[in-house]
């Protein structure tokens, strides 16, 4: 049965992300067939520009550099045991003014590993503002430090000026560290900033899930970065990187979890799930417009059978006011009751991802949009044709409906409207 749903389908979707996160990580790791490791300590590398306007005295009467000094040295005396963190510069050694040095002028000043708290602050007592802002750099090298291992990744930078470093873009940069699945958050901290500043700043953040915020005064610096730090060390859904197909034949076998994967404009990308008689497939899928794209776009999330019959689909639309769009759906398998076997086969459902949005032709498409793929398999309902919401949410009950009480209303409101009449004429 082919049901259409649009704001059933989301918020079935939605619900589902808010209900199973904290169960889907565990799930997602069934894929191996062996057991979860060992969690790994999170990975955080603080970034902090040293380039020469740090030397600007606008925070609290204080330079910027003195100011990033001070709270780092807050910053490391709070930081989490179980956090291993590194620290890397930009713009604190080359002070001369050929560009092409200036843009490679990047180090790590502290190794991401377990805090040694006083080397640590010892070497950031060593900094002086001296050249170029590397950010495109630096970021890269910050990607390169954070490297190995499976745990979480945080990378926050600090700076006071947008990159100087053109055509190496930082915004194409981290998106080129997101499309690696490499599951790396940016946080970027803006000292005093302009309007150009703060929009560079943010679609860094914004192309790998991570936040962006304007500070002005120490004790925002300090506080701000401890928080990102200390919410490394939170639990959280790590993401399974996976890879779509371009048929459901040569999708991969996916089971509950959450995936990410890249998809380009106008891409259809397919993906499999095994579906038991009396299970429930619950999916949600949410695509996000990490750069400049057109008005008017959507995302459709389809279910079929390996043989291409349409199940059910849920889609949404967008007219550019938001810059993520979701939609999910709910297939239930109904059960077998004069089974053969012990162990009924299992059902194929073919997931496909589309989308229609378009870019103007100064964007690049390259890498593609980020997919966030939700699943999860539950036991079905008792009665499996009820898809949704009491049953309304398939397409010809819910016109049935809406159709009956318009008709009551109309007869209701001609009723009174006739009475009223009657009463004026009688009066």
């Amino acid at each position: 049965m082919i049901t259409r749903k649009r704001l059933a389908a989301a918020v079935c979707g939605a619900l589902l992300v808010t209900l199973t996160g904290g169960l889907l990580p565990a799930a997602a790791l069934a894929d191996s067939g062996d057991e979860p490791a060992a969690k790994e300590p999170p990975k955080v590398e603080l970034v902090l520009d040293v380039s020469g306007s740090m030397r600007a005295r606008d925070i609290d009467g204080q330079s910027r550099m003195s100011a990033a000094k001070q709270a780092f040295n807050e910053v490391l005396d709070a930081v989490p045991e179980e956090v291993r963190l590194g620290i890397r510069t930009l713009g604190a050694d080359y002070p001369g003014k050929d560009q092409k040095r200036g843009c490679k002028d990047t180090r790590q000043l502290y190794p991401v590993g377990e805090l040694d708290r006083a080397e640590a602050k010892t070497a950031v007592a060593t900094l002086a503002p001296t050249g170029w802002t590397p950010i495109g750099p630096a970021l890269l090298g910050a990607a390169d430090d954070l490297e190995g291992g499976n745990t979480t990744r945080r990378i926050v930078l600090i700076t006071d000026g947008e990159d100087t470093c053109a055509p190496l873009d930082p915004c194409e940069v981290a998106r080129e560290i997101a499309a690696k699945g490499i599951n790396i958050t940016i946080d970027t901290l803006g000292l005093v900033p302009n309007a150009k500043m703060r929009a560079q700043l943010m679609c860094i953040a914004e192309a790998t899930g991570g936040t962006y915020s304007s500070v002005e005064h120490k004790e925002e610096l300090s506080d701000r970065v401890s928080q990102l730090v200390e919410r490394a060390a939170e639990p959280v859904v790590t993401p399974v990187a996976t890879k779509g197909a371009d048929r459901c034949d040569d999708a991969p076998q996916l089971k509950a979890g959450l995936y990410t994967d890249r998809e380009t404009f106008g891409q259809h990308r397919w993906y499999r799930v095994d579906l038991l008689p009396g299970q429930e497939l619950r999916a949600s899928v949410s695509v996000a417009a990490d750069r400049a794209v057109n008005r008017d776009y959507g995302v459709l999330l389809r279910a079929s059978t390996v043989h291409g019959r349409e199940m059910v689909r849920g889609e949404a639309a967008g007219d550019g006011r938001t810059d993520v769009i979701s939609t999910g759906l709910r297939y239930p398998k109904p059960e077998i009751e004069d089974a053969d076997s012990d162990k009924p086969a299992a059902e194929t459902v073919c997931l496909r991802v589309s989308n229609s949005f378009s870019a103007p032709a100064s964007v690049k498409t390259s890498p593609g949009l980020p997919v966030e793929l939700t699943l999860d398999v539950v036991d079905g309902p008792d009665n499996a044709a009820d898809v949704a919401f009491f049953g309304l949410g398939r397409g010809w009950w819910l016109l049935g409906l809406l159709t009956l009480a318009g008709f009551a209303a109309g007869l209701l409101w001609g009723w009174i409207t006739r009475l009223r009449i009657a009463v004026w004429r009688t009066n």
